[in-house]
C-alpha cells in the first residue's frame, strides 16, 4: 500500500537505478549422506546371503549395525519428524520458510548412531551442530495419533470459522498462500480474493472508476453467504478501505474485522484523507519507487499507480524471504488511483457495529509504525496486536505470528 501513499507526489517518479539489495541466503548446505557407501554395500551383500547360518548372522550384526532398526525405533523417528513440523507450524522464526524445518541444529545423532567399519573405528554420520545432552523431557513423546487429532482443534467453539482475506493495493490473491495454508491446516475455511484489476483480474486498472468497481469480486463473494452465516474479514493495507466498505454493506453478514498494516478510516474519509490528517510525508524511498499512469491525459488527475520493480524488495518486502520477493515482483500490477480519492460513508448503526482489531507491522517501510499507532488512536479499534520483526508483507515475513494472531482473533467472544 505503500502505493496509497503515492498521491502525495505531484509528478511521475523516475525509475530508480540504485543497486538492488544484497541476496539473501535461503539454501541450507548441502548434507552428507547418513549411511557411508561402503557400509550400505558390507550391510547389502550380508543380507543376501543365507540368513539361516551363524556366518550371514553375524555379518549381518556386525556390518549392519546402526543400520537396521526395529519397529519401536522407526516408530519413534516417525513422531519425532512430526513434532518437528508441530514446533514450525505453531512458531519459531517466521523469516524462513518450510525449506528450513529440518535446519543443522536439528539433532540427527539420534536418529542416525554412528556405524562402524573394518577396521572397529567408528564413521561419522551427519551430526547435530549443537551441543545439547538430551535431557529425560525429550521422550516419551505423544501419541502420533494424538499430535495429529490436534490439527484440526483450532477452529473449534469459534463464532464463524471463516475468513475472507483481501490484499493491498497491487497484490493479489497469492500473496496469502502461506496464510491459506495455515489456517485451513487448523481447520478454518478460507477464500482470498483478486479485487478488481489485481491478480488474475484482466481489467485494466486505468478503467477502474470507483470502490464499488474496486472491491466488486469481494462483493460478489459476501453476497453468496447462505442466511446467518457470517465471516471474519481481513484486510492489508489498501485492501482496509475495502473491508470498511464492506462493513457498512453487510454488517449482518461481518463477524469481525481486522485490519493489518492497513488504512483504516473514519467516516467521511478517503485514503488521501486519511494521510493527509496524520500529517504524513512519504519517505524518499516510496517517492522513488512511484511510477504514475495518466490514463485521461496529463491535465487531469493520475489513474493508477506503479511500483519501481528494482526497489520493492527495500519498500514492502525487507524482512522477507527471496523466494518470495521474487514472486511478488512478477505478480504485481498497478492501483487504480480513483478507490484512492474516494470518501466513505461509515455509519455508526452499520461500521460501528461490527468488532474491528488491528495489527500493527513494526519494521514497516511502507506504513511506518508511527503512522499505523496514529491510526489506532484517532479511529481505536478493540484491540491491537503488535507483529515484531516485519514487513510491510507479513504474510511473508512472519506467517507464523500472523496466523497465531488471527487465530486468537477468531476466538475472542
Amino acid at each position: 500500500m505503500g502505493n496509497s501513499l503515492a498521491c502525495f507526489s505531484p509528478k511521475i517518479a523516475a525509475k530508480s537505478s540504485g543497486s538492488a539489495s544484497p541476496a539473501r541466503r535461503d539454501a541450507s548446505p548441502p548434507r552428507a549422506s547418513p549411511y557411508p557407501s561402503s557400509t550400505a554395500r558390507r550391510a547389502t551383500s550380508s543380507l543376501s546371503g543365507s540368513a539361516s547360518t551363524k556366518k550371514s548372522k553375524k555379518k549381518v550384526e556386525t556390518a549392519g549395525a546402526g543400520v537396521l532398526y526395529d519397529d519401536a525405533l522407526i516408530r519413534e523417528q516417525a513422531i519425532a519428524a512430526v513434532m518437528l513440523l508441530k514446533q514450525y507450524q505453531s512458531g519459531g522464526d517466521e523469516k524462513d520458510d518450510s525449506l528450513r524445518l529440518f535446519s543443522r541444529s536439528t539433532s540427527t545423532s539420534a536418529l542416525f548412531p554412528s556405524v562402524s567399519g573394518k577396521s572397529g573405528v567408528k564413521q561419522s554420520v551427519a551430526r547435530s551442530s549443537t551441543s545439547r545432552r538430551r535431557s529425560g523431557s525429550d521422550f516419551p513423546l505423544p501419541p502420533l495419533q494424538q499430535i495429529l487429532a490436534d490439527e484440526g482443534l483450532e477452529a473449534d467453539g469459534v463464532e464463524t470459522n471463516h475468513f475472507v482475506l483481501v490484499h493491498g493495493g497491487g497484490y493479489g490473491a497469492w500473496c496469502w498462500y502461506k496464510t491459506i495454508t495455515l489456517l485451513r491446516q487448523g481447520g478454518f475455511k478460507v477464500d482470498a480474493v483478486d479485487l478488481m484489476g489485481s491478480g488474475i483480474q484482466s481489467t485494466d486498472t486505468n478503467n477502474i472508476n470507483s470502490m464499488a468497481e474496486y472491491a466488486k469480486p469481494l462483493i460478489n463473494i459476501i453476497d453468496k453467504l447462505g442466511d446467518g452465516e457470517k465471516v471474519i474479514l481481513v484486510g492489508h493495507d489498501f485492501g482496509g478501505a475495502c473491508v470498511s466498505y464492506l462493513m457498512e454493506l453487510y454488517p449482518h453478514k461481518i463477524a469481525k474485522a481486522v485490519f493489518l498494516a492497513a488504512a483504516m478510516l473514519k467516516n467521511g474519509q478517503s485514503v488521501l484523507d486519511m494521510f493527509s490528517v496524520q500529517q504524513e510525508v512519504p519517505s524518499d524511498l516510496m517517492q522513488q519507487a512511484q511510477i504514475f499512469f495518466y490514463g485521461n491525459g496529463k491535465n487531469q488527475p493520475p489513474t493508477a499507480i506503479d511500483l519501481d520493480k528494482a526497489l520493492l524488495e527495500d519498500l514492502l518486502f525487507n524482512q522477507s524471504p527471496a523466494k518470495d520477493v521474487a514472486l511478488a515482483s512478477v505478480s504485481m500490477r498497478p492501483i487504480p488511483f480513483a478507490p484512492i480519492l474516494e470518501k466513505l460513508n461509515l455509519s455508526d448503526a452499520n461500521y460501528g457495529s461490527i468488532r474491528r482489531f488491528y495489527i500493527e507491522t513494526q519494521e514497516d517501510h511502507a506504513i511506518p509504525a508511527s503512522l499505523q499507532e496514529a491510526m489506532t488512536k484517532s479511529n481505536p479499534p478493540e484491540k491491537i496486536f503488535h507483529l515484531k520483526g516485519s514487513d510491510h508483507s507479513p504474510f511473508f515475513s512472519k506467517p507464523q505470528a500472523l496466523h497465531r494472531f488471527l487465530t486468537d482473533i477468531s476466538k475472542i467472544s
